[in-house]
């Protein structure tokens, strides 16, 4: 027997998979029956495995993660404005309308109250601030919106008051005083 030593690179490693059995398993494993035998396995793995990629893509397109990722980062960058700010100018317009129209009547404004009361409030639990009611979103949210802080909580309340009581009064200065203290807050977020 000769020395290893002696050996060359490709022999020793040679001996080396003679020595441990590795020659054989290669090639057992790559004898045509054994993979013969496998086909009906490999073709139900490659089944998985595309089952499996569908599925992936599927969830990854109906999930908000590309939304938020990528097509949000767009719209920002197209548009110049925060994402979301042009739905937001929508809802904020119409609220507006109802106090602009021709027709002009108490419910009008008050209606419109109620809808900025509603805007700030879903804004606000979006922005990810806590509370359970809109006091404690409020609270939570002082410090963005401090400049007009007071107004927002007696307007609240006015709002609280055209809810629940079904004679309050409102007149249209009072009316688009309280709608200039939401923008202001609506702004400020």
């Amino acid at each position: 027997m000769t020395s290893v030593e002696n050996l060359t690179t490709a022999e020793k490693w040679d001996y080396i998979f003679r020595f441990f059995g590795i020659s054989d398993f290669v090639n057992f494993i790559s004898s045509a029956q054994l993979q013969s035998a496998l086909l009906p396995i490999k073709i139900v793995f490659i089944f998985f495995g595309f089952f499996f990629l569908a599925a992936v893509i599927y969830f990854y397109i109906n999930s908000s993660y590309i939304q938020y990722q990528f097509l949000q980062d767009t719209v920002e960058f197209l548009s110049w404005q925060s994402y979301g700010l042009r739905q937001i100018n929508k809802r904020w317009q119409k609220i507006v309308k109802r106090i602009e129209a021709g027709n002009k009547t108490e419910s009008e404004y008050k209606l419109a109250i109620i809808q900025a009361d509603d805007l700030l409030y879903s804004l606000l639990e979006e922005r990810g601030y806590q509370g359970e009611d809109f006091n404690q979103l409020l609270n939570s949210a002082r410090k963005k919106i401090l400049p007009s802080f007071e107004e927002i909580d007696s307007a609240h309340k006015i709002r609280n008051s055209l809810v629940y009581d079904l004679d309050y009064r409102l007149d249209l200065e009072l009316a688009k005083r309280i709608l200039d203290n939401y923008e202001k807050a609506i702004k400020n977020i």
